[in-house]
């Protein structure tokens, strides 16, 4: 195999400069155009996250009201954040929290008809695929208010020693039918509060919120930080009788996107996260290895094949990216070669084959670009495909695909692209960009090429992504990952197949365990060739409850991995009833399941047993003593560390390039922009 050269930073900045010029739609309450019914006002909108032990919890609070004369339906619908396991959805009826329970989709489909026929208070929470999910609140009475609550948790990946937490509120603007189908009403009135607690033993240099610099960010103590953005109408005038519109306070349309830099120097390091009940119980655990920094710069060349998305969707980015893709080729050496590929119903290429990266061409090819105009569908399988046929078998080379939307024309099955991926051997870098991008289907790409997908949102900073995406194009990979652990009786892993470790990347298992005691973990893979094994040995506690999201967070990745079955093999009943059963035992929301809530005597004359509200206490009891304990060292290794190096971050691997500078610097650069596998 050969290696990866290293790519400068033009290169990948042009995959980051799409994302600035964007039209933007917010998430927010629907209610259909075609009918009298009105939108709903937004009163609050109130979001609280805390992050510790590897993982996020988001709860968000949110009342409408209704002022006007007759009942209505509302929809209610929200991005589907990155990795995310919904298992707690309340709705208050008579001014009480009542929580709901997760049944199979139709079921609940069908109980929440029959109650909303009946004039009982009831609401549902579905998945649009990957999408939103969609929340339908029945009745919202004529004048006055209602009020819902979702809780979600999700894994928390440290990049190079940079966190990233995303908050999502825009929708992606790529579903054509649904935003024709559904209004959106973006501005809350009276309040909006954002709040993050963020716990951690590792010590944090510094917090940003790019695209929020009101936000109040503070360091409690050593180990804690708090963030908060607060939005308020002001009160009344004492004594005015004068009716006034309601002012708007806050606007549901940019996403809030948290970074996080950890210190210079950290040790590459084991965690271990479980949660067990007792002797006899079976435990789960969820294990994070952050590796030293032992991999290599690359030095040799390759080729370049562009891919870039010129559908509709991309019309407010296109500027953009030509600006981008003009700035990187510029960076590359002469003898580095290059091929664009745009794709919209059609794939073409608007290079001449293989063509050197000197000055000549690279204009050449920026101008043929700046010709194009962004239209029409996204046949995204026919882009791929020609660029896979592009490649040179001779030379090292990567395939970059940057898109926003969905596969809506030619081949659109998830199986499809798997298959022309495995008959390939290369590796595909894939940008996300967006909400309502189809996130399963491009990192299941990636993860059958053993390349990497990065998530991109309109509102990240384009130098925290781009240092992101650096250092695993510019190093060695370990490859071949094969994880074992012994001397305690584990299964039910997850990931089931572990593919390629970059620089800077963490890797994240989850898993069940029989027993207690001494474990021995070891870590087996290749770089350029060369056998590689880590390894160390912890102990798995005998109960341990401060945890209990751990399960959650174990079945979510579960069913990642049975959905990943039925994108090879196609529909199988037994594997999607598995998925059912999954998700209802552990209350998650998914394509084949949803969360009711109903009147508290309906539940029990339905025969449905409240296992999720007990889940649900459970868990709030368990995030009140962590928050007792204070912040914990969940570092397993320090006996017999697993790495010899500290963790990489962009200080001992980036030369003279200060990434955090350059965040200074960002919005110099955004006006100017806007002026203007084979593998080692």
């Amino acid at each position: 195999m050969k290696p990866l050269k290293p790519i400068t930073l033009g290169v990948i900045a042009l995959f980051f400069t799409t994302l600035w010029i964007t039209p933007i739609c917010a998430a927010g309450l629907l209610t259909p155009t075609g009918s009298n019914l009105p939108q709903l006002e937004i009163r609050e909108h109130h979001v609280n996250v805390v992050i510790e032990d590897g993982y996020a919890i988001t709860s968000v609070e949110q009342v409408f009201a209704n002022p006007h004369a007759n009942d209505l339906e509302a929809i209610y619908s929200f991005p589907v954040p990155e990795k995310a396991a919904v298992g707690e959805f309340t709705y208050w009826i008579d001014g009480l929290p009542v929580t709901g329970e997760v049944l199979e989709k139709q079921q609940a489909r069908e109980i929440y008809q029959q109650e909303k026929q009946a004039g009982r208070e009831t609401a549902l929470t579905e998945q649009d695929s990957y999408r939103t999910f969609d929340i339908a609140v029945y009745p919202v009475r004529a004048g006055q208010d209602v009020r819902i609550s979702l809780t979600y948790i999700q894994p928390v990946h440290i990049d190079t020693s940079i966190g990233r937490y995303v908050y999502p509120l825009e929708e992606g603007g790529v579903d054509e039918q649904k935003m024709s189908f559904w209004s959106y009403q973006d501005s809350v009135e009276a309040s909006f509060s954002f709040n993050l607690s963020f716990r951690s033993s590792s010590p944090i240099d510094e917090f940003r919120l790019p695209q929020h610099p009101q936000a109040n960010i503070q360091q409690v103590s050593e180990g804690e930080w708090n963030v908060s953005i607060v939005s308020e109408a002001p009160p009344a005038e004492e004594g005015s009788t004068t009716s006034t519109t309601p002012a708007v306070v806050y606007r549901l349309n940019k996403d809030i996107v948290v970074y996080w830099r950890q210190s210079q120097g950290l040790p590459g390091s084991v965690e271990l996260v479980t949660h067990k009940e007792g002797p006899g119980q079976r435990g789960t655990f969820m294990l994070t290895l952050t590796p030293g920094d032992d991999l290599e710069p690359i030095t040799r060349g390759r080729d370049w094949v562009f891919i870039l998305d010129i559908s509709g969707s991309m019309e407010g980015k296109f500027h953009s990216l030509i600006e981008g893709v003009n700035r990187g080729l510029a960076k590359l050496n002469p003898d580095d070669r290059f091929r664009i590929i745009l794709f919209n119903n059609q794939p073409r290429e608007i290079t001449h084959g293989f063509e050197n990266a000197i000055p000549e061409n690279v204009q050449n090819a920026i101008r043929i670009l700046e010709s194009n105009h962004p239209n029409s569908g996204t046949n995204l399988f026919a882009g791929l495909n020609l660029g896979i046929h592009s490649l040179d078998s001779d030379r090292s080379s990567a395939l970059i695909l940057v898109t926003d939307g969905v596969a809506n024309l030619g081949y659109t099955e998830k199986k499809d692209f798997l298959d022309l991926l495995e008959q390939t051997d290369v590796r595909l870098f894939s940008f996300v960009l967006g909400n309502s991008a189809n996130r399963p289907l491009l990192e299941g790409m990636a993860r059958v090429s053993n390349g990497f997908a990065i998530n991109v949102s309109n509102s990240d900073d384009i130098a925290g992504k781009l240092i992101e995406a650096t250092s695993r194009l510019t190093h060695e990979a370990l490859h071949d990952i094969d994880l074992r652990i012994t001397g305690v009786k584990t299964g039910d892993l997850t990931p089931e197949h572990f593919g390629s470790l970059y620089r800077g990347q963490q890797l994240i298992v989850f898993g069940h365990y029989w027993g207690s005691g001494e474990a021995s973990l070891s870590l087996d893979g290749k770089i350029s060739g060369r056998n590689r094994n880590y390894s160390t040995v912890f102990e798995f506690p005998e109960a341990a409850t401060l945890h209990p999201e751990i399960e959650r967070l174990w079945a979510f990745a579960k069913i990642e991995s049975l959905q990943n079955r039925l994108d090879y093999f196609g529909e199988d009943a037994d594997i999607e009833q598995a998925i059912t059963d999954v998700a209802v035992e552990n209350g998650l929301v998914t394509d084949y399941t949803s969360m009711i809530v109903l009147r508290e005597e309906r539940f029990q004359e339905l025969g449905i047993k409240r296992l999720n509200r007990s889940r649900v206490e459970k868990e709030q009891l368990a995030r009140q003593e962590r928050m007792l304990k204070g912040v914990r060292n969940n570092r397993v290794d320090n006996s017999q560390p697993m790495y010899a190096k500290p963790r990489a971050n962009h200080g001992n691997g980036g030369g003279a390039f200060d990434p955090w500078m350059l965040l200074v610097l960002l919005p110099l650069m955004i006006l100017q922009l806007k002026a203007g596998r084979r593998d080692q």
